[in-house]
């Protein structure tokens, strides 16, 4: 039995899978609410849908696998027909919040390379401003202390992830900074900020790339950019 929370995602994600057409390339992003994506986009494979993905994830990978949808990568392909990923936190302006589940930079690699760009979330997700989710900026393992020491002068609390009890390994090999501020009142210029520090690889911050937002809720309500 799935609580209010998985009904919500699988509701969201099953939405999305109504704007995905025959022959479409497209970007599989990670998290909760993809799986019920992917789970649909399956029974559609089964039902004869021609598609290809580019996952942004190794677990998400193993989905689609599981569901048998076609994939790809970047050597065959430069652009992708749609993406559509999760997100930890999304602002009114489409500002998102990424990378709770590790796979910031493939995701981003992924969302930019999409014409369309579609979040999937339930409602908890939608935020005034955002900032009460702890940023993750993905960082190069060699003298990550002294970059999360810069990350503190711009006002963070970092924070080395871990998972039971060992440091976590990215996909890519690099280490996660869970960077606590009290808000981010430009996330533009936070992402810039960061990015310029010696050692960030990327950030969580997905700053003017979402087309449209998908939220699962009692009533599953489809956002546009304002």
């Amino acid at each position: 039995m799935l609580n209010q929370t998985d009904l919500r995602k699988k509701a969201a994600g099953e939405k999305a899978a109504e704007f995905i057409q025959d022959g479409m390339i497209i970007g599989l992003g990670s998290g909760s609410t993809v799986y019920w994506l992917l789970k649909k986009m399956g029974e559609l494979v089964e039902q004869g849908l021609n598609i290809k993905g580019i996952p942004s994830s190794v677990r998400t990978e193993g989905w689609a696998k599981d569901f048998n949808i076609s994939l790809t990568d970047f050597s065959e392909v430069q652009s992708l027909d749609i993406a559509i990923d999760g997100a930890d936190e999304v602002d009114p302006h489409f500002n998102l919040i990424k990378g709770g589940g590790g796979s910031l930079l493939r995701e981003k690699l992924v969302d930019a390379h999409a014409k369309q760009l579609i979040i999937i979330a339930d409602e908890s997700k939608l935020v005034q401003q955002l900032g009460k989710f702890p940023l993750p900026v993905e960082v190069v393992p060699f003298g990550w202390e002294v970059t999360a020491q810069k990350i503190a002068q711009l006002g963070a609390v970092p924070e080395l992830r871990r998972r039971e009890g060992e440091i976590f390994v990215s996909n890519n090999g690099n280490y996660i900074l869970d960077c606590t501020f009290d808000v981010i009142l430009n996330p533009q210029e936070l992402h810039k900020q960061l990015k310029l520090l010696l050692g960030v690889v990327e950030t969580g911050l997905f700053i003017d790339m979402t087309d449209m937002v998908i939220i699962g809720g009692d009533d599953v309500r489809i956002l546009h950019k304002k």
